[in-house]
C-alpha cells in the first residue's frame, strides 16, 4: 500500500504489509474463488452491498485463502468493513473513488511483477528520472531518445555528447511534441499495439528508428522512441531486453504521474468524449484505449426512462462501469447529453446483447423502470466511434418516439431499421410536398375508414379474407371500399409501385406524430 499511496488504496482494518500477494484478478462477488491462494482479488460488483453481506463474502475468501479485497465503498461503511477484516483475517483494500478499476490494475501489475525486472535495469527515482533513462538508452544506442505520452508530447529526451540527431527530434524537442506526418497515425498505432520493440527504416528528413509501447498490464502509457545510426538495424537480444526494461521503468514513473494527476497524457475518458465527439480523432485512439483493430470496439448508449435528474444518470454510469468491467477491465463510460456511453473491445464470439442483458433489471431496480440501451454496431477504427453514437442516438429517439408500440428496452438496427426508414419517409413528404398523392390525402380526409382498410388490404398483401378478418368486416366490405378508392378518389393501385408508395404515404399519414422525427 505504501508504493500505490493513500490516495489511491489504504488497508480498513489489520493489513500485514509482510504478506505475499501471488497475482491480482477481477473477480464478480457471485462467482466461485479463483483455485490459486494470495490473490488480491478486484471486486467492483462488491461497492454496493451491505457490510452483512460483505461479511458473507469475506468468509468465504477466507476459506478460499484469498490475499486480499479490494473494492469502492462509503465513508459511512468504512468501521463496518474494518471489522470485518479483523473477523475474517482476510485484508480489505478501499480503492479510491477517483481511480478507475482500470488504472488500479494497471497499478498494481507492476508492483506484483517488480522481482521480474533485471538486475541492471535503471530505477533511480532521484530528479527527472525520464530523462536519465533517455541519456542511459542514448549512450548505448548512439542516437537521440524521446520518450511520449499517448498525447504524443515529449516528456523526456536524452541530451549527451555527440549522439545522433535528426531535424524531426529537434523540432519536436524545441516544441516538446511530436511534428505532424502522414506516417504517425499507422506507426504509433501498430506501437501501441505491439508488445516487443519494431524497428522504422530512414525515411526523408528521419533517421532509423527503434520504437516500444510503453504500458502497465494492458494500460497503454505511452511510447519510446530511439534514433539509431544503423541504417537496417536488426535488434540484438542484448538491445531487445534493454527497450524492454526501459519501457517497464518508464510505465512505473508515468504511473506516478497518473496517480498524482500531474501527468500530461489525455485521460482515458477524454479521449473517449474525442471519439465520440468525432473532432480531432488522430486515428490511435483505438489502440491507445488498449483496444485492437481487428477484434473492434462495442459502443453501447444507455438512457433512464422519463427526465432525470444529474444523480441518477450518474448511479445509470456507476452501475453500467461496474457491470462491464467484471468481464471488460477495458471498458470506459462517460456521460454525453443526458444518456450514459460505453466503449469496450469485442470478443471473438460475443453478442453484445447477452452482455447488456443484466444490466436492465439492476438499472431498474437503481433508478426506476423504463431504461433502455442501444448496440449499434461495432467500430473497426477510431473514426467509425462518432458514426455509431449518431445511430444509437437515433435508435433511442426512435424508440420514444415509438412508446408502448415497442417494447423492446434493447435496440439494435436490425429491429429499428423499418421504423427508422418510415421516419425518413415522413420527413420526405413534409419537405417535398409534391412527393404525396393528393388523391390519397382526400381518402384519408373524406373517408378514414376506407384508408385504413386500403392501409390493412396493402399490409396483407392484397388479401382480402386476412384483410377482412384484422377489421372484422365482410369480404365485400374490402372489395367495396379498395373499389371505391380507386374509382371515386382515383387512387392508383395497378402496379407494385403505385401500390407501394400509397401504403407509404397512408402508413407514415394515419401513424400520426409518432413517426415524424426531429428534423436534422
Amino acid at each position: 500500500m505504501r508504493s500505490l499511496g493513500a490516495d489511491v488504496a489504504s488497508p480498513l482494518g489489520p493489513y500485514d504489509a509482510e504478506r505475499v500477494i501471488a497475482g491480482a484478478e477481477f473477480h464478480d462477488a457471485l462467482d466461485e474463488f479463483p483455485p490459486d491462494p494470495d490473490l488480491l482479488l478486484l471486486t467492483p460488483s462488491a461497492g454496493g452491498t451491505s457490510p452483512d453481506g460483505f461479511a458473507k463474502l469475506a468468509e468465504r475468501a477466507a476459506r478460499a485463502r484469498v490475499g486480499a479485497l479490494a473494492l469502492k465503498c462509503r465513508d459511512g461503511d468504512t468501521a463496518a468493513l474494518g471489522a470485518v477484516a479483523e473477523a475474517s483475517g482476510v485484508a480489505i483494500i478501499r480503492v479510491s473513488e477517483r481511480v478507475s478499476w482500470r488504472l488500479f490494475d494497471a497499478l498494481v501489475a507492476p508492483l506484483l511483477g517488480a522481482e521480474h525486472h533485471p538486475e541492471d535495469t535503471h530505477r533511480d527515482r532521484g530528479a527527472e528520472p525520464l530523462f536519465a533513462l533517455a541519456n542511459e538508452l542514448a549512450g548505448h544506442f548512439g542516437g537521440s531518445v524521446a520518450i511520449e505520452d499517448l498525447g504524443r508530447r515529449i516528456l523526456a529526451y536524452s541530451s549527451i555528447p555527440g549522439q545522433l540527431i535528426d531535424s524531426v527530434r529537434t523540432q519536436g524537442i524545441l516544441t516538446r511534441r511530436v511534428p505532424d506526418s502522414p506516417f504517425n497515425d499507422d506507426q504509433y498505432r501498430t506501437v501501441l499495439r505491439a508488445d516487443h520493440p519494431l524497428v522504422y527504416p530512414g525515411q526523408d528528413d528521419e533517421a532509423p528508428r527503434i520504437a516500444m509501447g510503453v504500458r502497465a498490464g494492458t494500460l497503454p502509457l505511452g511510447t519510446i522512441w530511439v534514433i539509431t545510426a544503423d541504417p537496417a538495424p536488426e535488434l540484438s537480444p542484448e538491445q531487445d531486453a534493454r527497450v524492454r526494461a526501459a519501457a517497464a521503468v518508464a510505465a512505473a514513473h508515468m504511473l506516478d504521474d497518473v496517480r498524482a494527476r500531474k501527468a500530461s497524457q489525455i485521460p482515458r475518458e477524454a479521449r473517449f468524449r474525442t471519439l465520440l465527439d468525432g473532432t480531432d480523432v488522430a486515428g490511435s485512439e483505438l489502440a491507445e484505449l488498449g483496444i485492437t483493430e481487428e477484434r473492434g470496439a462495442i459502443v453501447l448508449a444507455f438512457e433512464a426512462a422519463g427526465d432525470p435528474g444529474p444523480v441518477p444518470i450518474a448511479q445509470l454510469r456507476s452501475t453500467v462501469h461496474r457491470h462491464l468491467a467484471l468481464r471488460h477491465p477495458e471498458a470506459v463510460t462517460v456521460i454525453r447529453d443526458r444518456r450514459v456511453y460505453a466503449l469496450l473491445a469485442r470478443g471473438a464470439a460475443q453478442d453484445p446483447a447477452e452482455l447488456v442483458a443484466p444490466l436492465i433489471p439492476l438499472v431498474d431496480r437503481l433508478i426506476g423502470p423504463g431504461s433502455r440501451a442501444a448496440i449499434p454496431g461495432t467500430a473497426h477504427r477510431s473514426g467509425d466511434v462518432a458514426e455509431l453514437r449518431q445511430l444509437a442516438e437515433r435508435l433511442l429517439d426512435a424508440a420514444a418516439r415509438a412508446g408502448a408500440a415497442l417494447p423492446d428496452r434493447i435496440l439494435g438496427l436490425p429491429a429499428l431499421r423499418p421504423r427508422l426508414a418510415l421516419e425518413r419517409f415522413a420527413g420526405a413528404f413534409a419537405a417535398e410536398p409534391a412527393l404525396r398523392a393528393p388523391e390519397v390525402d382526400r381518402l384519408c380526409a373524406e373517408e378514414p375508414s376506407y384508408a385504413e382498410t386500403l392501409l390493412a388490404w396493402c399490409g396483407h398483401f392484397g388479401n382480402v379474407a386476412r384483410t377482412a378478418r384484422a377489421l372484422q368486416v365482410h369480404e365485400n366490405t374490402v372489395r367495396h371500399r379498395i373499389r371505391q378508392a380507386e374509382e371515386q378518389y382515383g387512387v392508383r393501385l395497378t402496379t407494385p409501385d403505385e401500390r407501394l408508395t400509397a401504403w407509404v404515404q397512408l402508413r407514415v399519414q394515419l401513424a400520426g406524430d409518432s413517426l415524424r422525427a426531429d428534423e436534422e
